[in-house]
């Protein structure tokens, strides 16, 4: 069927080829019963975004404002559970997914979704200004605190397989609240990487047909400097991307897998190529130029390079068998992006003295110094097909997000919608696209890469602490004494290896590491000896715990002591504005999704918890 434009009771919806189906005002967008397209993207009236009592009328929206601390205080008290996660909230969404990947599948969406821009630029730039040939230690050591990281998503995503991601985790341990402000800044996180990779894929393109990069861009002198660069490219580039991405997600794999193997075996064509020109002395000589403080400020900075693989856990519902599929394709896929850019970086550092590499474009120019300039071309493919992989990973995670954040309303529930034939949300993925092209076609590439947000280590580091109270806490089953015990030693976990972040941003000097490691060594070990586990995994669980995730917490918080200033303003900022979002729309929307859930019986709004869990 063609376009056709057909007047209901819901308003005016554009048909493209869907049929109609029945839906009630509980399902998938809400808005009242009535015939309603079962997924296209479409214009809905109020209530298919605002079905909550609370929108219906300024009175109650009044009503509602008035009772906020009532209902904050609610929230910030109330857990979801694994069952309302796993079977309420995606029967939200009135379609399932289709389970239709394995861990085949998750190790190259893994590859796609990390292998993008960073190691093509970062790799150069960190190199010559911070570690020099040490840079293959900085790797190894952020892909160390990343890895970390995985292994705590692992045991969730195998147990609450549902396309939430960490928004789900957060939200079962935490509570809505932080849940919110954590999903809030990873999706703006995602947007800001998004619309970069689309800019640095025209860049890269160009190079590849012998262009200069804003020769594919359009200058328009009437708009802002930085924001006067427009790229046609990066909106087109998303949305071809986001139609695959709608169409399919096996068929999204496909695509991804075929294109990272691609990208693998030019990857392996320029390691070789490299090797034929290495130099030993190259590597050798001043290994570590700035010593220690100048390879753990590299890893910080390289730490983004392993960005992504959140977007992997947030394809869990779509998965076969979560519980053997996730931790082969999460921990598959980080051990081979690790060795893939310990192995880059080596060839790099061979082929050139680290006080020459360009910083810019360090490979290609390295390539051309050594009199391979035709190698040039399978750096800009390889990029160029990395930069496709990252962007389709990066569209189905954001996507998924959303849309799991739809079904607890705290945005509004018609992003929750999963169409009928694709079992894909068609509706979030566009949403998202369009932020991605708004933000790529005019924001010039170096804005973007200086938004560089604390938002990731920030949700990394709740993940760890999530992980840590699934463990060792169980409503009803832990005593009082030890909840005490578990949120005294969370606290001196979590203190310490602020102190030691902050020691290390402020001072050169190392005496100051023996109370803080202390503390957190004692903090752990006391959570290990005095607390009881209340909670086994069930299929797939962290191993050595406490320490595992204790460790990930004390990592990712001295990474966030050698970012700068501005990105926790920038994080103050859009944690500001999410709160505005959060206390006039969402927090009133989900607290009467609760209420109604809890009419029905289901048991999220009635598990109130202690402080462990606000």
């Amino acid at each position: 069927m063609t376009k056709l434009a057909q007047e209901t009771n819901c308003g005016i919806y554009v048909l493209l080829g869907v049929e109609m189906v029945e839906v009630s005002s509980n399902e998938a967008g809400g808005g009242g019963d009535g015939k309603r397209p079962s997924g296209c993207f479409c214009l809905c009236k109020k209530e298919d975004f605002f079905p909550e009592e609370s929108f219906q009328s300024w009175g109650n929206y009044m009503k509602a404002l008035g009772e906020t601390k009532m209902r904050l205080r609610n929230r910030l008290t109330t857990r979801s559970s694994e069952d309302e996660e796993v079977n309420a909230m995606t029967e939200r969404s009135h379609n399932q997914m289709k389970k239709t990947l394995t861990w085949f599948d998750l190790i190259w969406f893994g590859f796609g979704a990390v292998f993008g821009a960073g190691i093509y630029v970062l790799t150069g730039l960190e190199a010559r200004r911070d570690a020099g040939p040490a840079i293959v230690i900085s790797f190894l050591i952020s892909g160390f605190s990343a890895m970390l990281c995985v292994f705590c998503y692992t045991e969730f995503a195998c147990e609450i397989p549902v396309a939430g991601g960490s928004f789900a985790f957060i939200r079962v341990e935490l509570g809505d609240f932080l849940a919110f402000i954590a999903a809030g800044n990873i999706l703006f996180e995602y947007i800001v990487g998004g619309a970069s990779v689309a800019r640095t894929w025209t860049s890269y393109c160009a190079t590849l047909l012998n262009y200069k990069p804003d020769d594919f861009r359009i200058h328009v002198t009437a708009l802002p400097e930085n924001y006067n660069h427009l790229d046609p490219l990066a909106v087109v580039i998303p949305i071809l991307i986001a139609t695959v991405a709608c169409l399919s997600t096996k068929g999204s794999s496909r695509f991804n897998s075929t294109a990272a193997m691609i990208n693998v075996a030019v990857i392996f064509l320029i390691i070789i190529a490299g090797l034929m020109k290495a130099n030993p002395e190259n590597f050798t000589t001043n290994f570590a130029p700035n010593g220690p403080r100048g390879v753990f400020t590299a890893s910080a900075v390289l730490f983004f390079s392993y960005i992504g693989f959140d977007a992997v856990s947030t394809m869990a519902e779509e998965t076969k068998n979560p519980g053997k599929d996730i931790p082969i394709g999460l921990l598959g896929s980080m051990s081979f992006i690790i060795c893939v850019y310990c192995a880059l970086s080596v060839t790099l550092c061979l082929m050139q003295s680290y006080t020459v590499i360009d910083v810019s474009a360090p490979y290609s120019l390295a390539f051309e110094a050594v009199g391979m300039k035709w190698v040039k071309i399978l750096v800009a493919i390889g990029a160029v097909i990395g930069m496709t992989t990252n962007l389709l990973a990066s569209l189905i995670g954001q996507a998924r997000y959303f849309t799991h954040i739809g079904r607890t309303h705290m945005a509004p529930p018609w992003l929750a919608a999963i169409h009928k034939k694709t079992g894909t949300p068609i509706h979030a993925t566009i949403v998202m696209t369009l932020a991605n092209c708004i933000v790529g076609f005019f924001t010039d590439l170096g804005i973007l890469s200086n938004l560089l947000s604390i938002a990731t280590l920030f949700i990394f580091t709740l993940v760890a602490i999530s992980l840590l109270v699934r463990r060792y806490y169980v409503q009803g089953e832990t005593s009082d004494s030890d909840r005490n015990k578990l949120i005294g030693f969370l606290l001196l976990i979590i203190l310490s290896s602020t102190a030691t972040s902050v020691y290390w941003a402020v001072s050169d000097g190392w005496i100051g590491y023996i109370p803080t490691v202390l503390v957190w060594f004692l903090s752990t070990l006391g959570l290990k000896l005095m607390v009881k586990q209340a909670r086994n995994p069930k299929l797939w669980g962290v191993p050595l715990v406490p320490w595992l995730p204790a460790v990930s917490i004390a990592m990712n918080m001295f990474l966030l002591g050698s970012l700068d200033a501005a990105s926790f303003i920038r994080f103050g900022v859009w944690t500001g504005i999410l709160l505005l979002y959060y206390f006039f729309v969402g927090l009133h929307a989900s607290y009467d999704s609760a209420m109604e859930e809890a009419d029905r019986g289901n048991v999220e709004a009635g598990q109130p918890v202690t402080a462990v869990s606000s």
